[in-house]
């Protein structure tokens, strides 16, 4: 086994996310963020020694559609390569597995979503509960306003903070060029009281792209690597009805496990798609003032559905690739109102 902190994020890459790309497929979309991240490094494809991607049949509408955006990648000669039903988040994670084993040097991780083809509130419900909640069709917007109305009727939060969270996150995003919504946005009729249409992530397509790789090997593949010093991921209880919406317990459990308490981080990379979530998980994560939120703009101002956890990844190590974060924490989620949680450490190194 290799020492967890001796694995490193080198290169990130990612689309311009927009509203519909019905212009191009999944492997359209993927294959210029594959080619920006490799040529980053330098590597060509056959030198990855791992290649794991995340996305969801769902949103494609058909069965094992991850095989052809294997295209994108080029699976011939073969290739060592997996795959996760989920945020590229964890997709990452498999990865880091996978080097920390010894298995691999590098590794290749992508992933992408297509949330413009159909009606991605509907295509959410399927992961509730199959007996009681998603016969009811309860959509992901109606369940984060009920996250929202607990942590209002619990004092932690209201209205005017939300909206602040919202106009903060968008005016962010006017620095990142990648980004689908950028500026305040006026905070528009209520979507489902008390979220309105500015406390909710937009609906687009995009997709993202990191490398990793090992010890020397990243220290010759980066100028200063994004060294990952800790990464666990949690899971909350499925049935809503017996969790706290207005905690994150396995947020906090992550975060202690990857060690985010150990040192104040500088920057914070938050999949908070509902500004009522970035109360929730600032709160388990202990976030400070003085930390920088979302910087990118967050889910907020962009949200591709199985990819937006992986840029929190990708965006957290881009900063300390250019030298502007020294400890950075990343965040992603999975499921309705914070359901599974996954938190890295990032720290950069002075040579």
């Amino acid at each position: 086994m290799r020492d967890a902190a001796e694995v490193a994020v080198v290169a990130f890459a990612q689309t311009r996310h927009v509203r519909d790309s019905a212009d191009v497929s999944e492997v359209e979309l993927l294959m210029p963020v594959l080619h920006e991240v490799l040529d980053r490094t330098g590597l060509k494809a056959g030198e990855i020694g791992f290649t794991c991607s995340g996305s969801s049949d769902y949103l494609a509408g058909r069965a094992f559609s991850f095989t052809m955006a294997l295209d994108g990648v080029g699976a011939w000669p073969p290739i060592s390569e997996s795959h996760v039903e989920m945020d590229g988040a964890w997709a990452l994670y498999e990865a880091w597995v996978k080097i920390l084993t010894g298995e691999a040097e590098t590794a290749l991780v992508y992933a992408y979503g297509k949330s413009s083809p159909g009606d991605v509130r509907d295509v959410l419900t399927r992961q509730l509960d199959p007996y009681y909640v998603a016969p009811l069709w309860p959509d992901s917007v109606a369940l984060a306003a009920l996250q929202a109305q607990a942590l209002i009727d619990a004092g932690a939060t209201d209205e005017r903070e939300l909206a602040a969270v919202a106009v903060r996150n968008r005016t962010a995003a006017t620095g990142n060029p990648y980004a689908q919504l950028t500026g305040p946005q006026p905070p528009g009729e209520y979507v489902v009281g008390p979220l309105r249409r500015a406390d909710c992530p937009p609906v687009g397509d995009g997709a993202a792209a990191v490398i990793l790789a090992a010890g020397d090997t990243a220290r010759r593949l980066c100028a200063r690597p994004a060294w990952i010093r800790g990464m666990d991921h949690r899971i909350e209880a499925h049935s809503l009805g017996v969790r706290d919406l207005t905690d994150s317990p396995s947020t906090r459990l992550a975060a202690r496990n990857a060690g985010v308490f150990d040192a104040p981080v500088d920057t914070a990379e938050l999949h908070a798609p509902f500004s009522s979530q970035e109360i929730v998980l600032r709160r388990a994560l202990r976030l400070t003032d003085d930390v920088t939120v979302n910087p990118s703009g967050g889910p907020l101002a962009a949200n591709p559905v199985m990819a937006a956890g992986l840029i929190r990844l990708g965006e957290a190590a881009a900063r300390i690739h250019r030298g502007e974060s020294d400890r950075a924490l990343a965040h992603a989620t999975s499921g309705p109102c914070l359901q599974q949680n996954l938190v890295a450490v990032l720290e950069g190194e002075d040579r």
